[in-house]
């Protein structure tokens, strides 16, 4: 049938193939039906210490290909900035507090695997909707979620429960207690008092013990054993969790089962790279969602023998090579599976780096480049600002660098119209479809306003005038810095939101970041003529937002991020958890 066609020859055919033959290197992505979707995610990576965003010393030639081949993000924003609230904001699309992902406390993220907190069931992440549209959906790595509610095995926060038909990684984050020659991190200044404690109830009950066998006090033996009880009991109470960190949280699942308790750090890596390949090997002939969550460049930096001593920025450098390594094998699999045209990746970090992290002159944590701030800061820049490229041969322009205010929170939109499905109409949607914009139909960002919270704490609010493009920034609490005049809270480890580690401001600090990124000139009434007029803008943006608000279950408060035996996820019989199944294999 084919042959008579070819041999027609008609003056209306002719014109119409050519015409097609002449369309078909420009796709039109809605011509394309579902196309897969590659999500790297970097955790605790500053958004200078990328070579495609000015960073000459530490080589990610991978993600730099990336961005030469598609579309690089320069005002790329995450909802949060710590691990748990932007995770749970880039999942759903919406601003972690309205999920209760946003603490309430000093406690910020997931404390333990057997906290009963964590991404609420009732919420919608995209991996559902693909779900529901079809797709194999993978994550592979990092989760920090949550994990049960009310029994060890009823997972109402793990990824299977969220959308996700294959998990493998951490449930919870990587930290320096899962390595044994590296210094505690979690909860280091709590611990710390827990032991003093524990040591000045054993000296008062020794000091008691040996006076009434001296004769020198007067005290009922039933009264000594009643002391040295409770010295006891409160040993018990903190080191039965604080004690046994690297085995409670330190553990590697696949879907529901553990395969390391602890986990065996030293394979990490090739496991992840491993899975992350094997996923997109076995669902390569169907639409697939893989979400790789990275656990570099978080403490400890595991970083394997291959990469260490390789840059000039020590073992952080050598963990961000080797993660855009990773990267590249990612990237291969795909091309050598045919899928490079079919496949939309994106790379991010979760926030930005940690610049109070160090360990004696070492330092451990990232470069937030020209940006004020970091980790933790909810609303200086180096906190927020983040990598932010995307990658889609024939429908993304390649080398396209765009300066529009963009969030984490987009990838939720974009990924679900993609792919056929529809955002929930029954609640806010933050989040805005980015495809127009990266495809340069629209040349402004639907973003009018962001705001940055710190915790549920507002700290400041950024405001998009589209008519001028100028890009305002007020902020009306700051942490304050230690020692003065560090750029970062070095004397706590971390900056606080609230209390008397912040300073609020009234009228609000106000900077114009399309003239001064770095946030060190504000602006006042005397220097800036429209400085009234923006911060009642923006005060005005601020009451409409609140009234979109709805009050939540708060899931991290004390009593849903404390760790709860009964919940406690193990391999073996509680309180003897462990296993080693990638070994055994």
């Amino acid at each position: 049938a084919s042959f008579p066609l070819l041999c027609f020859r008609s003056p209306l055919v002719t014109p119409l193939i050519f015409g097609l033959l002449l369309q078909a290197p420009f796709t039109q992505p809605s011509t394309i039906t579902q196309p897969n979707f590659v999500l790297f995610l970097a955790d605790d990576l500053g958004i200078g210490d990328v070579g495609c965003y000015g960073n000459d010393t530490i080589r990610t030639p991978n993600i730099d290909r990336l961005a030469e081949e598609g579309v690089k993000l320069t005002q790329h924003i995450a909802a949060a900035p710590l691990c748990t609230p932007s995770r749970a904001a880039f999942l759903t699309g919406r601003y972690p507090l309205r999920s209760g992902m946003d603490a309430i406390n000093n406690y910020r993220v997931i404390f333990w695997n057997a906290g009963s907190g964590g991404l609420p069931p009732n919420e919608t992440t995209f991996a559902k909707i693909l779900q529901h549209q079809g797709y194999s959906t993978g994550l592979i790595g990092k989760w920090h979620q949550g994990v049960n509610c009310e029994s060890r095995n009823d997972h109402c926060h793990h990824p299977l429960k969220h959308g996700f038909d294959y998990f493998y990684g951490m449930p919870f984050t990587l930290i320096s207690d899962c390595q044994p020659t590296e210094t505690p991190e979690m909860d280091r200044a709590f611990r710390r008092k827990l032991w003093l404690s524990t040591q000045m109830i054993g000296l008062i009950t020794l000091t008691a013990v040996l006076g009434r066998l001296t004769g020198l006090i007067s005290v009922h033996w039933k009264t000594l054993t009643c002391l040295a009880g409770f010295s006891l009991l409160f040993f018990i109470s903190w080191f039965s969790s604080y004690g046994f960190v690297r085995y409670w949280n330190c553990i590697m699942m696949r879907n529901h089962g553990i395969t390391e308790q602890p986990m065996v750090t030293d394979r990490t890596t090739s496991l992840i790279l491993r899975e992350s390949i094997s996923f997109i090997e076995r669902n390569k002939h169907k639409p697939f969602l893989l979400f790789l969550s990275f656990l570099h460049s978080h403490t400890p930096l595991l970083t394997t023998e291959k990469f260490l001593g390789r840059s000039r920025h020590g073992l952080y450098g050598d963990n961000v090579e080797e993660m855009d390594w990773m990267v590249g094998q990612v990237l291969d699999a795909i091309d050598k599976e045919g899928l490079k045209d079919s496949t939309l990746v994106y790379f991010a970090s979760d926030h930005g780096g940690w610049l109070e992290r160090h360990e004696g002159e070492r330092q451990l944590g990232g470069w937030n480049g020209i940006y004020k701030g970091g980790k933790a800061m909810g609303g200086w820049e180096g906190g927020i600002r983040v990598p932010g490229i995307f990658r889609w041969p024939g429908v993304l322009p390649a080398g396209t660098v765009i300066d529009e205010p963009t969030s984490l929170m987009d990838i939720y939109p974009t990924v679900v119209h993609l792919a056929g499905g529809a955002v929930p109409q029954d609640r806010v949607i933050d989040g805005r479809d980015l495809l127009p914009l990266l495809r340069g139909a629209v040349a402004h960002s639907e973003h009018e306003f962001l705001f940055h919270y710190c915790g549920i704490h507002l700290h400041a609010v950024r405001w998009h005038q589209k008519d001028t493009g100028a890009v305002w920034k007020a902020h009306y609490v700051t942490p304050i810095f230690s020692p003065p005049g560090a750029g970062a809270c070095y004397d706590r480890g971390f900056c606080p939101c609230f209390g008397e580690g912040v300073t609020h401001h009234d009228p609000p600090l106000l900077f114009e970041l399309s003239k001064d990124p770095s946030e060190a000139k504000p602006l006042s009434a005397d220097t800036e003529p429209l400085f009234d007029t923006v911060i009642g803008k923006i005060g005005r943006a601020i009451e409409e937002h609140r009234r979109t608000l709805a009050p939540v279950p708060e899931q991290l408060s004390v009593s849903n991020v404390v760790w709860k035996p009964w919940l406690q996820p193990c391999c073996g019989t509680f309180p003897f958890c462990w296993c080693d199944k990638e070994g055994d294999n």
